[in-house]
């Protein structure tokens, strides 16, 4: 299947869906609120069949165009997917107490779709709610010069549309005050969108961390080419961990790309291609918490991770569980192998976190 097929199809299949969504909460609207009127109908269908497209058309815009009209048109886009899953969540409760026979009025559902409402705009406002996990982490043989010492992590800030320079400096200011001596930046950086990336990245010159800032790319990095990213990160003075490792004062600094450790044989020969002393303390940068079996077999003591934002909204984390296979988020132990799996810093698709938080994390080696 060459790619335009399967954009094609991807494209396809996620407006099907959506324009599915919008189908249910258009015959929840007309049945429990009683619509006969045929110019309030017409009206609605125009108005959900044009939202049930703005999504995609967005999305596809954002690609392309990096511009006002375009940012806020991507930013209303995303923000109705939030409340779209919301209100549909009080559709289904809604029919569910019908199919029990319970009276319902239009007034029960006003109740069920205004807190909807209210619990979406909770979630806008506690996505930008950025959260500070501290973590205390013993490894083995670690240097005298790392005793006590701090490393900030921090992954998945999806600069671009949505989230721009603002939320990077609001970042930046949070993991300053914190006085790392090194910050770890774990892939998703960026968006992928069409952006001024120098400008996002730009905040990230002002990270004071004597033993530096490294970066690793994320799968949004990729969607067309990592290097326009990349230059916009070294710009801003962070260092690229293109599949290599450095020696951070006595630790051993392994970071790899997304793309090329996607294939657990790639993995596999990248990790074999590192002569990594185990003798000494390894951590290990990788975007996506897959294959940790390797990462254990490779004498890593620490791999900090993200990319599964922990699910984003409730109750999605659980699928995101079942996705990772447990290892979607927080601290795991594999024999030697700790993991850090953070939720991350921003968002994408929907602006919104409900039931789990925006996340940097402060590690303090032991």
């Amino acid at each position: 299947m060459n790619q335009i097929t399967f954009f094609t199809i991807a494209v396809g299949t996620i407006e099907a869906i959506l324009v599915g969504a919008h189908w249910a909460l258009y015959k929840t609207i007309v049945r429990f609120f009683a619509i006969e009127n045929q110019t309030v109908i017409l009206y609605l269908k125009i108005i959900l069949g044009v939202l049930s497209v703005s999504f995609v058309a967005a999305s596809l815009l954002s690609f392309r165009y990096y511009s006002a009209p375009v940012k806020i048109f991507y930013t209303l886009a995303t923000g109705w997917l939030g409340f779209l899953y919301l209100l549909l969540a009080a559709s289904l409760i809604a029919w569910i107490l019908y199919y029990f026979n319970l009276k319902l009025t239009p007034i029960h559902l006003s109740g069920l779709f205004a807190l909807a409402i209210a619990i979406g705009i909770y979630g806008l406002v506690h996505a930008d709610t950025v959260k500070v996990t501290r973590l205390n982490i013993r490894l083995n043989n670690l240097p005298a010069a790392w005793q006590g010492k701090t490393a900030v992590w921090v992954s998945d800030l999806h600069l671009g549309q949505v989230r721009g320079a603002d939320f990077a400096r609001q970042v930046v200011d949070k993991i300053n005050d914190l006085n790392p001596d090194a910050v770890f930046v774990g892939g998703d950086l960026f968006d992928g969108v069409a952006a001024d990336y120098p400008a996002l990245a730009a905040p990230f010159a002002r990270l004071k961390a004597p033993r530096g800032t490294y970066f690793v790319t994320g799968n949004h990095e990729e969607f067309d080419g990592a290097e326009k990213f990349i230059e916009a990160a070294k710009a801003a003075n962070i260092q690229i961990l293109d599949n290599q490792m450095t020696n951070l004062d006595g630790i051993q600094l392994v970071g790899v790309d997304y793309r090329d450790t996607s294939n657990l044989k790639h993995y596999r020969s990248i990790m074999e291609n590192m002569n990594i002393d185990r003798g000494k303390p390894v951590i290990l940068l990788k975007h996506s918490p897959y294959y940790v079996e390797e990462s254990e077999k490779f004498g890593v003591d620490l791999q900090l991770s993200g990319h599964s934002h922990q699910g984003q909204i409730f109750p999605i984390q659980y699928i995101s569980r079942l996705v990772f296979y447990g290892y979607e988020f927080g601290l795991r132990r594999l024999g030697n192998l700790l993991i850090y799996t953070s939720s991350g810093a921003g968002t994408w698709g929907p602006p919104f976190r409900l039931g789990t938080n925006a996340e940097i994390v402060q590690v303090t080696f032991e």
